[in-house]
């Protein structure tokens, strides 16, 4: 039987109960305002830290599963072919015959050696690295949510904490893995100054973004170049 339109879950709100001094304040409100300054919990790691995020190699796996498909076919046909009493393909026929009469020293066989291992040690590459370069691994806060920042989004997030700044004409962040590189211009003010407060603020950029691993900041300043 269905519910009646309109319905929900409904819940009880909770209430604030007066404290004994009468300041209007209760328990539930003083735990919720505490909780506002406090840092989140982290589970797993003590720190909350967390690895990269796998990639799922899909253009690699897929032109990999198509040319198996397409030689495994073309095998297959052939194999087929010859036992209803056809002959074989000229290419497979040219191949055997390559693969018997050349030396293993000969160029040709060499240079593909070189390039099958150069291949599989990729594949193999593939295989044991994680990837997903430009997504930054975010602190874990909760045991069934693991949330990733994209780098240029950090970036975005940290330029314009630095363009908030007295000073700072403009300023160019690079965000690495382990490395945040900031170029900032400034047209007043002494360059040590406006330094100290770019360090000051974009470290607590930085701690504010809640990744797994802070990286290390760079922070450079310079004059802008005179025109003409």
């Amino acid at each position: 039987m269905s519910e009646p339109q309109g319905s929900e879950d409904t819940r009880k709100m909770p209430v604030l109960e007066k404290s004994g001094d009468g300041d209007g304040t209760g328990a539930l409100g003083q735990s919720a305002s505490a909780a506002a300054y406090e840092p989140l919990d982290t589970t797993g790691d003590e720190d909350g830290r967390q690895g990269r995020f796998w990639s799922a190699r899909r253009i690699p796996a897929g032109i990999l599963a198509l040319v198996l498909l397409v030689a495994a076919g073309a095998f297959l046909y052939d194999v087929v072919a010859v036992r209803a009493g056809r002959t074989a393909l000229y290419w497979r026929t040219w191949l055997a015959r390559q693969l018997a009469e050349r030396p293993l020293d000969d160029t040709a066989v060499l240079v593909g050696a070189g390039i099958a291992a150069a291949l599989g040690l990729w594949l193999l590459v593939l295989a044991a690295t994680p990837g997903l370069r430009d997504v930054l691994p975010m602190r874990r806060t909760h045991a069934d949510v693991r949330a990733g920042l994209h780098r240029g989004a950090a970036a975005m997030a940290l330029r314009d904490r630095a363009m908030e700044i007295a000073g700072v004409q403009s300023v160019r962040v690079r965000v690495k893995r382990r490395k945040v590189d900031v170029r900032a211009l400034a047209h007043f003010r002494e360059l040590d100054d406006v330094r100290a407060d770019l360090d000051t603020t974009l470290a607590d950029g930085i701690r504010g973004l809640g990744l797994s691993r802070s990286p290390a900041l760079s922070v450079h300043v310079a004059r802008p170049g005179r025109k003409g």
